[in-house]
């Protein structure tokens, strides 16, 4: 249990690590995270898809869909990897 405590703690910094880049990375990068993120934060993604009009919201929800049944745990350690590596 101490484990995925360490993990949500580590989960939790990267967030507040991202928000402190100077400058924002490329549209790739931030779908992945937005993905990762919601991914560990919420799981699976079974919303249905936005409308055909709302691009952004297209390209978010097919990205998170792309993670499949990728687990919130591997999730948030994609996350936190991708965090590290823009902030290093």
């Amino acid at each position: 249990m101490a484990h995925q405590s360490e993990l949500d703690t580590a989960f939790t910094n990267a967030q507040r690590d991202i928000h402190q880049l100077v400058e924002r990375p490329d549209n790739a990068t931030m779908l992945k995270l937005y993905a990762f993120y919601k991914q560990g934060h919420i799981g699976v993604n079974t919303l249905p898809s936005p409308s055909g009009f709302d691009f952004v919201g297209q390209a978010k929800h097919a990205a998170w869909l792309d993670l499949g049944l990728m687990t919130q745990e591997q999730a948030k350690q994609h996350y936190i990897q991708t965090v590290k590596a823009l902030t290093t």
